[in-house]
Parts: structure tokens; sequence; C-alpha cells
């Protein structure tokens, strides 16, 4: 039976090459599509998975209120011992860093430069339980202790056994006391791991302002979620609000009314990487957003996918009819009918996935580069969901056809009336305007989101960095040094003075910001009743803000003709001084960590984080006011000439290596290009959108070859009888292709709500973002019926270019 069936498969794919080849092409796009969803869905899933105490064990984050923009991952230095005295429900708890240092580090002669390297209490490995290769967990970390991933120990030891050896780390040694694997995905995948953090745990507990430090705490049980939150924020209100309060020669309610408390956030590790309210850890945010466009959209583009094939399939049952009759006439029953046409989807199924696994398995390198991933094919989970797939894929696009053409009525069908019966047509009608409506969602919204990208890239940042060079710069004291900070201001003054001289260089400037991720310090100042409003420390050189061509828009910018400029001068941006409700602020006085600055000037609004955020509130200060902050320097800006650019940057390069840092390589980057990558996301989305938008229009196009193909074959005769009695050929051109506007305008209407509400869902993500026009609907209705009209007239044009005598010979 099977191999009859399999025969007669065969025969019916003989004799239409072309709309099965169309059919299972569509399904292998369609498939395809949802294949590199699932992969990204599964690697983005899998962090953090794979701890078995994931669902107990929770990331502290910091709200501080409506007048700060961001929510912290850093907490205070005192917060867990005090936590561990006061809670029943604590288990454990151990502080880190949630960024990564980097450092080179070297074995007998053989160095490294280690990028990733986690500084943690001793307990890190039982929160992130990495398999360890070589010594013990438990007592790995210590003060002189280093702990190495495999690839690093492989690295810098080889072959050799790391354990108990010494290495050379920073300006100190130390003993290698375990290796760890790193092979499934967390939030934390460190190159190394060190305990440096304890000495500057214990310098901070007595400081209730300084949010330093990342806190993981394990709970007993994870109900008890709720009751830790509040008793951390009640460890907040008794050190530091009735502190702060005390101060201020005010009761602490009054305090809370003027400052508002901070609220405390228990994030569980199964949700940091897709659902965190910060930045992540170390390892980075997921794209939740993108990663539900992506599934959502390749979810569609399957259900196009499907759609066609059930279209194709019902309409080639016409074809299929006197088949289905003889063999009905034969003693089949109907329950054999369909089970025959579920094989043959079965057949085209396996066909299209084996097809889809090819084209996934090619494009896989350059998927990979889309997403900035190491996705495989290979995974138990994922072949599991390819046979979930699969049985979707014969479910939905089998059994319906398999349905239809076992009911076709025998003596009709053998009379020879079945083709011009109407039944189907109904159902073909109705999955062509469905694919016109998923054909038009994805043209509109292609198009806004085109315009949405557009326009970040070209909105007024409040900043120019045309030919400015962002050279990666390295502090090499330690702030525990003799003499630290003048060191440090010798430091960079003399590498200032030296890049100067380079031809072509046009001036040199820094500061502790980067543009794209905004300061790496924040601390909040008061003016007058405004309380805490929580500024992005801007701390400058002389000359910085003009090299950029940031305005000042109010007062003057730091001189070095003012020697108050340098020891209690402030300039807060636009944002700040509409927190601080003061019409004319210069010469007023802010108060900021202690410390009382007089603010002279107004800084032009800039967009420092990336152009989709809204702009934080600023406070600017040259370093020798406020002089630890030269140590957050991470990068020195450089504007060069814009003729021989290249030969510039070789000279700076040269001295760079020879002068500066001859251990490190030489590491820069332009900054125009630097903040652009703060909306790479977003361009991948562009690019997302306009890729899958040529697939869908292409299914679209297949489907509706084949259909309208089908209904004129099935008009021939009365295409013939027309053209004998004298219609021309434009009134037949008319007739044939009005049916498909009619469904054209009926998938678009269908597509405006939709579309309209989730891009407009979209564009919340965007602090600057487009009004939703007319235009993409204008544009989206056009090019969705010029293709209509494309491919029906030039099927229908070629239908009234027939021999008339072909059909109407035998009448």
């Amino acid at each position: 039976m099977l191999k009859n069936w399999f025969k007669i498969f065969l025969y019916n794919v003989k004799n239409n090459k072309l709309f099965t080849s169309l059919n299972i092409l569509g399904l292998s796009i369609g498939i395809a599509g949802l294949i590199f969803a699932m992969l990204y869905w599964n690697e983005e899933h899998s962090y953090n998975s794979w701890i078995e105490d994931k669902d107990r064990t929770f990331q502290v984050t910091n709200d501080l209120g409506d007048l700060n923009l961001d929510i912290w991952s850093t907490n205070l230095a005192a917060t867990g011992e005090l936590l561990q005295a006061s809670s029943d429900d604590l288990e454990s708890y151990c502080y880190v860093n949630d960024w990564y240092s980097g450092e080179i580090i070297s074995y007998k002669g053989n160095k490294i430069i280690c990028s990733k390297i986690t500084d943690a209490q001793k307990n890190f490995f039982s929160f992130i339980p990495f398999e360890f290769i070589k010594g013990n967990p438990k007592t790995a970390l210590s003060a002189n202790s280093i702990v190495l991933s495999e690839k690093t120990a492989k690295a810098l030891f080889g072959d050799e056994n790391p354990i108990n050896k010494q290495i050379k780390y920073a300006k100190g040694v130390k003993i290698v006391k375990g290796v760890y694997r790193v092979d499934k995905r967390t939030f934390f995948e460190p190159e190394a791991v060190i305990n440096n953090i304890e000495t500057r745990l214990a310098e901070n507990k007595d400081e209730w302002g300084n949010f330093n430090f990342a806190l993981l705490v394990k709970l007993k049980n994870p109900a008890a979620k709720e009751k830790t939150e509040k008793q951390i924020e009640n460890i907040y209100y008794e050190n530091r609000i009735k502190r702060y309060a005390k101060n201020e020669g005010i009761s602490p309610e009054e305090y809370l009314k003027k400052n508002g408390n901070i609220k405390v956030h228990l994030e569980p590790l199964s949700q940091v990487r897709l659902h965190t309210l910060t930045s992540g850890g170390p390892e980075g945010k997921g794209n939740y957003q993108f990663l539900v466009i992506m599934f959502g959209l390749s979810i569609l583009i399957l259900i196009l996918s499907i759609t066609n094939y059930v279209n194709l399939a019902t309409a080639n049952a016409i074809k299929r009819a006197k088949e289905v009759g003889i063999r009905k006439i034969l003693g089949a029953t109907k329950g054999n009918i369909i089970r025959q046409f579920i094989f043959e989807t079965v057949i085209t199924a396996i066909i299209a996935i084996l097809i889809s696994l090819v084209v996934v398995e090619l494009s896989l390198p350059y998927y990979n580069d889309f997403l900035n991933k190491t996705l495989m094919l290979h995974s138990n989970e994922f072949y599991v969901q390819l046979i979930v797939i699969f049985i979707i894929v014969v479910i939905t696009a089998g059994i319906f056809p398999a349905v239809y053409v076992s009911n076709f009525e025998t003596l009709k069908v053998l009379k020879g009336n079945f083709s011009r019966s109407k039944s189907g047509v109904w159902l073909r009608n109705g999955m062509l305007i469905l694919q016109f409506a998923i054909a038009s969602f994805f043209i509109i919204g292609s198009y806004i989101v085109y315009s949405q990208v557009n326009h970040m890239a070209n909105m007024e940042l409040g900043f120019n960095g045309d030919q400015v060079v962002q050279v990666q710069y390295r502090n090499f004291y330690d702030w525990k040094d003799e003499n630290y900070q003048e060191k440090l201001f010798n430091r960079y003054y003399t590498i200032k003075r030296e890049l100067s001289k380079i031809k072509g260089v046009q001036q040199v400037t820094t500061g502790a910001f980067d543009f794209g991720n905004g300061a790496n310090s924040s601390s909040g100042f008061k003016y007058k009743d405004v309380n805490n409003i929580q500024g992005q420390n801007m701390a400058v050189d002389f000359g910085m803000l003009e090299m950029m061509q940031i305005k000042i828009v109010k007062g003057r910018g730091f001189s070095e003709k003012y020697a108050l400029d340098t020891v209690n001068s402030v300039m807060v941006n636009e944002t700040a001084l509409k927190m601080m409700k003061e019409k004319d602020p210069i010469g007023k006085i802010i108060h900021w960590n202690n410390k009382d600055l007089k603010i002279v000037g107004i800084v032009d609004d800039f967009n420092v984080t990336g152009p989709q955020n809204e702009i934080p509130p600023m406070t600017f200060f040259h370093f020798k006011t406020i002089t630890w902050m030269l140590g957050n320097v991470s990068s020195i800006y450089v504007k060069v000439d814009a003729e021989n650019m290249q030969q510039t940057i070789a000279d700076i390069e040269k001295f760079w290596t020879t002068k500066v840092d001859t251990e490190y390589p030489f590491s820069y980057d332009f900054v125009n290009k630097n903040y652009a990558r703060t909306y790479e996301d977003y361009i991948k989305q562009k690019n997302l959108f306009s890729l899958l938008n040529i697939i869908v229009i292409l299914i679209a196009v297949f489907g509706l070859f084949a259909l309208a193909s089908y209904s004129i074959q099935r008009k021939m005769k009365e295409i013939a009888i027309r053209k004998t009695l004298g219609a021309e050929t434009g009134v037949l051109l008319k007739e044939l292709s009005k049916q498909y506007i009619l469904f054209c305008i009926a998938g678009f209407a269908i597509a405006l709500l939709p579309v309209y509400y989730l891009l407009d869902k979209w564009l919340e993500n965007f602090a600057f973002r487009i009004d939703i026009s007319p235009m993409p609907f204008i544009v989206g209705f056009i090019v969705l019926l010029m293709l209509t009209l494309v491919v029906v007239l030039s099927r229908a044009y070629q239908a009234t270019k027939v021999n008339v005598l072909k059909y109407l010979k035998y009448e």
C-alpha cells in the first residue's frame, strides 16, 4: 500500500513539477526561519538554566526613585552582613564586581592578556557552580590566589599542572588554586577569578552612599523573596535614611518625603539574562523584545508557508478529482484516502525539513555573525523541537486537504462537473487574503522600522565626533600607592603633551565617560529643596567639551583663565537644570558629596548613552576639582587632521606602544563608530525585517502565482468563448484580475490595526521616536497592489493569447 501511495506521489510530482517545487520551497523557507529563531531562543534561555539553585539565588538591584533614570545592580558594602544577622531566610550571600577587569598575567615568560577577570568573595563558586577540573571550589579563592578557566590555564601553562604555581598578576603575585570549565552559558563567564574584593568591602563598610558592589543572595525558600526585599529596605532605612535625616536635622519621614525611598528588587538568576531591570551582568543583557519579535515573525512566515501549501494543495486537488472518484468506485474508503494524502504531506514535509536544514547549516556562519553568537544545530533539545515542528506542519498542512479531497462526490467527479464546482474556493480565497494580510504587515513594518533607525542615525546628537579617535587608556597605579594622584596626573599630562607634538594631531583631552555608555560613576546632589538629583559624573579636562562641539547654553565653560574652575566650579546639563527648577542658575551653589560647588555654566543636552535613551542629568567638573575622578578615565580623545589620517594614527600607535604601554596592545576606535554601536541591535532589527520582508513577498508571490494559474486555467474555456464573441484583451484582463485586487484590499485592511498597534509598542522603546504617519500604509498598499497586478496580469495576459480552437474544438 505504501509503495503504491509513493508511486502515485511521484507521478503527481512529475506532472506538477513547478507547483510541487514552489510548495516545497515555501515550506522549506518557513521551517528554516523558525529553526533560526529556535536556535536563538534556545541559546538565550540557556543562560543560568543549568544552575541548580537558579530559582532561589537572586541578584539584588536598587531603584533609587523618580529622579534617577536607572535601576542599579550595585549595592552597599554592609548590606550582606546586616541581612545575614537579621534574616532567617538567607542561606548565604556573595559580593562580586558586576563587570570584568583586564590584566596581563604571565608565567615563566609566557605572557597573556586576560580581559575577563571577575573579583568576587570566596564563595563565588557556590553561586556560579562551574565544573572544577583541578582544585577545590570551596577553598580556591583567597586574597593571594587566582582561579583560572580551562582555556586560560591551557594558554598560560600548556600541559603543565598549574595548581600551586605562582604567576605574575599586575604588580604582584598570585597562586593558582583551581581550574574550572566554562562550557555552559551564564551571566558570568570569566577567564579568571580573584578575591581582592574583601579589602574594598571592609573599607566601605560604613559608607552608606557608595553603591559599588553587586550582591548575590541565596534564600532557603524562593517564596521569601518579597520578605527579603522588605528586610533590605529596612536596613537602608535604619542605617541610611535615619543617618542622613539626622545630618540634615529633619525627621526620617520628612527625609523620605523629600527624597523618596530606595525600592529593592530581587531578580532570580533564571530571569537575569532576559528580564533584568539592569544591564544584566558582565555578559550583558539579552534583548528579549528582539527575541520575541524574531520568533513571532518566524511563526508568521511559517503560517504563511503552510497557508500557501494548503491553498495549492486544495487547488491542485481539482486535477486529482477523477483519481479520487475512481478509487472510491474501486472500494477505497474515506479513511484510506485521508491516510494517503497525509502520507504525501509527510513526504513533502520531510523533504522540506531536509532542505531547510541544509539552508540553515549553510547560512549559520552569517547568522552567527549577525547575532554575534556561536549557535550550533546539534542538541537534544533542538531535535525534539524539530520533531514537534514536523508534527505541526503535517497536522496543519495535511489534514484539511486530505479531508477536503476525501469528501469529493463520486458521481459529480465522474460526470466531469467537478471542475465547475465552488467547493473549497471560499477556503482558498480566505487563505489568500491571510497571505495578503501577512505580506502587508511585513511591508508596512519594514518601512516603519527603517524610518525609526534612520531617524536615530541622522538625529542631532548634541556633539560631533568627526575625526576624534578614542584611544584605550590603562591606569597603571594602585590607589593605595604613595602619591597616587600626583603620579596619575603627571602621567596623563605627559601623554597629552607628547601626543600633541605628533604631526596631524589637533587636540588631546579626556573625560571620565564614554560616548555610547555614559559616565562610569554617578552621584546625587542637592539644590535648595530639590534633593538627590542623581547626576552622571562627567569629569573633564579643559577643552573636552569644545573638541566635541558640545554647546554651553548659559554662562561659560571651564577655562584655564579661572583658577577656581579646578577648585569648586561645576556645570550641569539642561535635564539636571529642569530637575533643579531654577530659572537663573549661574552663581548658585549645589551640594555634591558634602562639597559645595558653584554653577558657572549650563551644558546643552547631548545623547551620551545612545539615541534610543533618555538624556540623564549630568554634572560637569574638572578633574582637579574631584581628583579621584581621573582614576576612572579609560580613554584619551585625540582629534586628528582629515589628511594623512592613517599616518597620524600609525604615529600615535608607535608612540603608545613604545612610550605609554609596552605590554598591552594598542586599541582605538572612532567616537562616531563606537557611538553607532549603541543602536546596533535596532539596525539588526531593521535588517531582519528587511530580509524577512523579501522572504514573505517571495512566498506570497509563489502562492499568488500558483493560485492565479489554477484559477485562470479553470476559466480557459470561458476566456475562449468570450474572445470568440469579440471581448477585448483589456476587458478580459480586468475581469480576471478584479477578484485578486479585492483580496489584496481585504488583506491590507486586516493588517492595519495589528501593524499599527505592534509597531507603536516597539517605538515606545525609544526616547526619541518618530510618529507613525500615513506614508508607510500608503507605500505598503501600493507595493502590495503592484506585486499583485504584476503576477496576476502576467498570467492573465498569457491566457488571453491562447489559441481558442484548443478549448472549443470539442464543444
